[in-house]
């Protein structure tokens, strides 16, 4: 029997489909903290009163670990009162928690914290209010959130008798400063770059955009990481049904860890086995700032220098800052990315198809020439090139791995050597090496380096269509590409738009860049306020513009 004709082996399929679909959203780790151990009931029980017995549920939770700090100190009108301060050696600043511990000693000296004789004041409200001169105080009432704000760098105070303990922001673990970028760089603009500090990131937006409206909400993905992630918008211009989808899909996150931002990327984006980005990515805080004044939303992850940016587009990824930092140039400069997308992704298979079956469509002379520099090649043309993409990548790897001393010199030697060591013995024509090297140069032109990748895969595709059928497989495949492209979303938006479906009015900053003066709308995709003014000031317009972009 058939396998498509046996209904039950068909089910079956499906639902293995679906589980796995389901696995891949979900991630390795169930959904239930309490079914794989990582936390237990004992975790969620509240404080308890007495200091000691908590201070070794401390201990025995961290496994007395060796940075565990525990002060244990005197305090309170009579002085009498035992108190501790918890914290980890390297996670927190050690002047900010030296002074802490200096005021809360002088100002506890006028107030009873003894609870067994101070019947009629509240002093966790003391505490909270005056006898902790910081400016982030949480009060914490069970023993998971203890130990929680122990491990995120923070201070916590526990009093003897209290079953309420506080948590102090005393943060101050190394952290690398604000440098120049290294994979976007500009000439023109500025040269700031984003860290692995989370709040050093939100604070580089913040200086871009003083608006009140900018949003900045917090929460905590990674079963054991709990790694802090920032989703950053402007309210009144971001569109309300992109950042709903963008919560639901974060709110499926099940994972133990998130070390850095490809982790969330696979989980968000819309097609994982697609050959193209759907979420951009940049280290740039001036790029962050004007896709949120386009009215996108940027996701940003503690530990890793590389911000999120939905939705994303295709024209998105041919967009360098520098088009809007540079005088214009009438959309020179990025035609010829549009360029070099089509030389770096056909040129080698149209040579291929030239060569193996359309030798009547290349000028004589020419032909002349190219069959002597093969004569006496014993590959085919595909083995010509994939052997050369394939050694061309290998330098490439290698220059990138090797120390920055010598990576360098090692690619440019490694090329000239065994470029011209390839000829000499005829392993692969000098046209084949000319084409290679074009197609890496134009491959290096984009601003995104992961539109690279995808086209460096579909390369290999386009060589195999060539060397199979010519000019007909570089046809079909064309067509099919384009119309996977066009059946790309990014968050429920058209990932060719502007171009399918084609929008007039966007097409001042898609193919060609207008003057600044020019561009006084924002993607009409993201219609929500399309003039660029801020949300309460142009009510009016928005509704007219609406209504006309339909």
């Amino acid at each position: 029997m058939s396998l498509f004709s046996d209904g039950h082996t068909i089910k079956k399929l499906l639902f293995r489909i679906k589980k796995n679909e389901t696995n891949r959203r979900v991630g390795p780790l169930s959904l239930s903290k309490e079914r794989d151990g990582l936390m237990t009931e004992d975790d969620k029980q509240p404080l308890q009163p007495d200091l000691m017995a908590q201070l070794d549920e401390v201990r025995q939770a961290l496994g007395d670990s060796s940075d565990l700090v525990i002060r244990q100190l005197k305090a309170g009108q009579d002085g009498k009162t035992d108190v501790a301060f918890i914290y980890l050696d390297g996670m927190v600043n050690p002047t900010i928690v030296y002074y802490l511990i200096q005021s809360f000693l002088v100002r506890s000296d006028r107030v009873d914290l003894n609870m067994t004789t101070n019947q009629t004041s509240d002093a966790g409200a003391w505490i909270q209010q005056l006898g902790i001169a910081a400016g982030d105080v949480q009060p914490l009432k069970r023993r998971d959130d203890l130990l929680h704000a122990v491990l995120c760098g923070k201070t916590v105070l526990v009093i003897d008798g209290h079953d309420e303990a506080h948590a102090v922001c005393t943060n101050g673990w190394e952290h690398r400063t604000v440098s120049e970028p290294t994979s976007q760089t500009v000439i023109k603009g500025p040269q700031e770059a984003f860290t692995e500090t989370i709040r050093v990131n939100t604070a580089l937006v913040r200086k871009r955009i003083k608006h009140p409206d900018l949003r900045i909400e917090s929460k905590e993905l990674g079963l054991l990481t709990k790694t802090s992630v920032s989703v950053i918008y402007i309210q009144g211009i971001v569109d309300e049904g992109v950042l709903a989808e963008l919560h639901s899909r974060l709110e499926s996150i099940k994972i133990d860890g998130v070390l850095e931002s490809n982790y969330v990327e696979e989980f968000i984006q819309d097609s994982t086995f697609g050959f193209f980005p759907t979420v951009n990515n940049t280290e740039r805080p001036d790029v962050v700032a004007a896709a949120l004044l386009e009215g996108r939303v940027a996701i940003i992850i503690d530990g890793s220098p590389h911000v999120l940016i939905v939705p994303s587009l295709f024209t998105e990824f041919m967009q360098s800052a520098e088009d809007y930092y540079q005088r214009y140039d009438f959309g020179f400069s990025r035609m010829l990315r549009f360029v070099s997308f089509v030389i770096t992704l056909l040129t080698p298979s149209i040579y291929i198809a030239l060569t193996t079956f359309h030798q009547e469509m290349i000028p004589t002379q020419m032909l002349i020439s190219l069959a002597a520099q093969r004569e006496g090649v014993p590959f085919p043309a595909f083995v010509e090139a994939v052997m050369m993409e394939i050694t061309f990548r290998l330098l490439y790897e290698a220059g990138i791995r090797m120390p920055r001393a010598v990576g360098t010199a090692i690619s440019i030697v490694g090329a000239l050597v065994l470029g011209e060591a390839a000829v000499e013995a005829d392993l692969v024509s000098p046209v084949m090496v000319i084409i290679v090297s074009i197609t890496a140069i134009t491959s290096m032109i984009f601003p995104n380096p992961e539109v690279g990748i995808s086209i460096r895969l579909l390369r290999f595709v386009f060589m195999g269509l060539a060397a199979s059928f010519g000019f007909y497989g570089i046809f079909i495949g064309t067509v099919i590409l384009v119309m996977h492209m066009c059946h790309l979303e990014s968050f429920g938006k058209p990932y060719m738009s502007p171009l399918a479906p084609f929008r007039l009015p966007d097409q001042k900053d898609t193919l060609v860049r207008a003057p600044w003066w020019m561009m006084y709308t924002r993607p009409s995709l993201l219609h929500t306020n399309v003039y660029r003014e801020p949300p309460d000031e142009s009510t009016e317009k928005r509704g007219g513009s609406d209504s006309s972009s339909s």
